[in-house]
């Protein structure tokens, strides 16, 4: 039984004492402990394959901060590399994959993955994690939508326009499709395997949605993700995070999953007309945490005021930054706990 359970009754719309709070990419720069952990070993994805260590990453938050969950320490590319792309994080560039999908062949020589066989590094962190949180609370699995991770795997690493991967979708949208169908079986399976290992709770990250048309992101993101939430529904309450679609949320309306992400620059009084009955989770500015934390605690509170009448998790509107100061993280954690509306 878990100690603190105020996310998970917040994720399927229960009445909760006070609003959970957690932080996308809460386990990371923004710690000292995390820095200190980084400075010992090769790189990033040592980390992320080293389940020992990743679960200790996972947990750095929980004590630092005290919020409310802990989100498993990995990587969304961690999939199209179990399919066979391997991927590089390279210091201050981000992601590069060596090899990128251009046609049906290559299409074909990538696996659908075998979560134990290919990602078995991040069960044994989620296994680890649950056995250290002891039900402190509650743990997030993850994994990126379909969309987002074609976008990488076709481009090859990040960009502000994704036209490699966009263009595909105009010019041979069977191929596209082909590749999002392996894509949403591996991450089916992968997010099941994650709750068999411990995961209360599953996030699915489209972080590239707000770079498609609406048409074609109904065609291909939204069709793909409520398959993956509903497979994964009947398990345990499941999160869409879809950044910059503002116009998609009523695509998730009628969604499986419970609970709808806001970015920054979304109305939740507005999104709470478009989607009754929904848990919302976020928003605030990343940036309104470089303020003093009197500003901090303001603009907090004014967040916490457009989410009245609804269930909600307290969040960003993306990942926190990693020059931000921990001890306005602590203010935002703080100010939401004590809010009472």
């Amino acid at each position: 039984m878990l100690k603190n359970d105020l996310l998970l009754r917040a994720a399927k719309g229960e009445t909760t004492e006070r609003t959970p709070v957690w932080l996308m990419r809460q386990a990371g720069r923004i710690l000292p402990e995390y820095r200190a952990l980084r400075g010992r070993l090769s790189g990033f994805k040592e980390l992320v394959e080293t389940p020992a260590l990743a679960a200790e990453v996972t947990i750095q938050p929980v004590d630092a901060l005290d919020v409310d969950a802990a989100i498993i320490f990995s990587d969304i590319l961690v999939v199209p590399e179990a399919m066979g792309l391997t991927y590089e994080m390279v210091e201050a560039r981000g992601p590069l994959f060596p090899e990128v999908v251009k046609n049906a062949a290559d299409v074909a020589k990538l696996r659908v993955a075998d979560p134990e066989e290919h990602l078995g590094y991040v069960l044994e962190a989620l296994r680890i994690t649950k056995r250290e949180l002891a039900g402190r609370v509650p743990l997030i699995g993850f994994a990126g939508a379909p969309w987002t991770i074609l976008a990488y795997m076709v481009e090859g690493h990040g960009s502000k326009t994704f036209s490699k991967a966009r263009r595909m979708l105009y010019q041979e949208p069977a191929l596209a499709h082909q590749l999002l169908e392996k894509i949403t079986v591996t991450t089916i399976a992968y997010l099941q395997a994650q709750v068999a290992a411990g995961a209360d709770i599953v996030q699915i990250f489209d972080s590239w949605a707000g770079i498609l048309p609406p048409a074609h992101y109904a065609e291909f993101s939204t069709a793909y993700i409520n398959r993956i939430s509903a497979a994964l529904a009947p398990l345990v309450p499941v999160t869409v995070f879809a950044k910059g679609a503002w116009w998609a949320v009523e695509d998730f309306a009628h969604s499986p999953a419970r609970t709808i992400g806001l970015d920054w620059n979304q109305s939740p009084r507005l999104v709470r007309q478009q989607v009754p009955g929904k848990t919302l989770q976020g928003n605030l500015d990343p940036c309104a945490l470089y303020g003093t934390p009197s500003q901090v605690k303001a603009a907090t509170e004014a967040m916490l005021a457009e989410f009245a009448g609804g269930p909600h998790i307290a969040n960003l509107g993306h990942g926190v930054y990693p020059d931000t100061n921990p001890d306005n993280v602590k203010v935002f954690v703080e100010t939401v706990k004590a809010w009472r509306g």
